[in-house]
């Protein structure tokens, strides 16, 4: 028998895939990946280390607007949907079963870990929503919750899955010795909705493009953010790292921006609903400069170029002093 794992390499994720193993069920991960969330290479030695097979799959372009912009469970604290997220994501999984050849689905979840997410209403609420609700199996709080289908049909061992609640973590720690489980990352949501900062760029966003796509999306996790005007936003990496992902946000219409002769960062601007004017450029010159070993020059020159283009320009301007920089998002 072959079931599918939700797998987010996290340790609860892990131990639900020991729980299974151990009744002889081959398992296959299934990562899912959006600008949001998920994709390291962490997470796949986690699925070697537990010898399942591993799948990675992106779910942005339906994710953005059937969850993201419309959930019907609405938001937590900041821009994230996670019942509607779940249930998408489990969605996914009951759709690829077939494909699989597996019978059920499995989570790492954990009754009442996270408060709003993860307490019994919104559980039932995901697997209803997933449209797959009797073949979902949480292993780890499975005899607190009401049997499925696979512990039903004698699939699966109910008296060997456990009935953790809560959110300490000493049952999963005990575990994790037991399985001796080594490599997973700390307890933590993983997702940049949850954050405040994160969902104020998005929302900022929101305000000049009704339906991003996953490309206009990714930047919203690099650098510093300034709007220079409506719809137009500079985005200032600050470091080698984000400057070379930078590098590669670059969409068409875009263009990057460089001190030529001085060390500094890369700055990417967008324009999302008209056209760049010349003075956009060189107030966005300006603050590049600013965040160079230039800042303290009477001028600097800048670089302005684009991946799109073999054409590299440069300007002449003078680095904005600190007060004169504007407020970032």
């Amino acid at each position: 028998m072959r079931v599918l794992s939700l797998f987010s390499g996290g340790l609860d994720s892990q131990l639900a895939v020991k729980i299974i193993q151990e009744q002889g069920i081959e398992v296959i991960g299934l990562h899912f990946t959006t600008p949001f969330f998920g994709g390291s290479r962490e997470i796949i030695k986690a699925a070697l280390d537990l010898s399942i097979e591993f799948r990675e799959i992106d779910i942005s372009e339906g994710y953005i607007p059937r969850v993201l912009l419309n959930p019907v469970y609405g938001y937590g604290k900041n821009f994230n949907p996670c019942i509607d997220c779940h249930a998408y994501m489990l969605n996914w999984a009951g759709n690829l079963m077939k494909e699989y050849e597996a019978s059920f689905i499995i989570t790492g979840e954990v009754v009442g870990q996270r408060p709003m997410s993860q307490n019994r209403s919104a559980l039932n609420a995901v697997d209803k929503l997933s449209g797959f609700k009797a073949y979902v199996l949480r292993p780890l709080s499975a005899r607190l919750l009401e049997e499925t289908i696979p512990e039903k049909e004698g699939w699966i061992d109910r008296q060997q899955l456990l009935n953790i609640n809560g959110r300490g973590r000493s049952r999963q720690m005990e575990l994790a010795n037991k399985y001796q489980l080594k490599d997973y990352p700390s307890p933590g949501g993983g997702c940049l909705l949850t954050e405040a900062g994160f969902a104020r760029r998005l929302r900022h966003l929101l305000e000049y493009v009704s339906e991003p796509s996953p490309m206009q999306l990714q930047v919203l996790r690099l650098g510093r953010h300034f709007y220079l005007r409506d719809g137009v936003l500079l985005v200032v990496g600050r470091n080698k790292s984000e400057n070379d992902r930078l590098a590669n946000s670059n969409m068409d219409g875009d263009f990057l921006l460089k001190v030529a002769d001085r060390p500094g960062p890369l700055a990417l601007i967008r324009a999302m609903h008209s056209d760049l004017k010349p003075e956009d450029l060189e107030l966005a010159s300006s603050i590049v400069a600013r965040y160079s070993d230039a800042k303290n020059d009477k001028q600097a020159r800048i670089k302005i170029f684009s991946n799109y283009s073999d054409n590299i320009d440069s300007m002449i301007i003078k680095p904005l002093s600190a007060e004169e920089v504007p407020a970032s998002v």
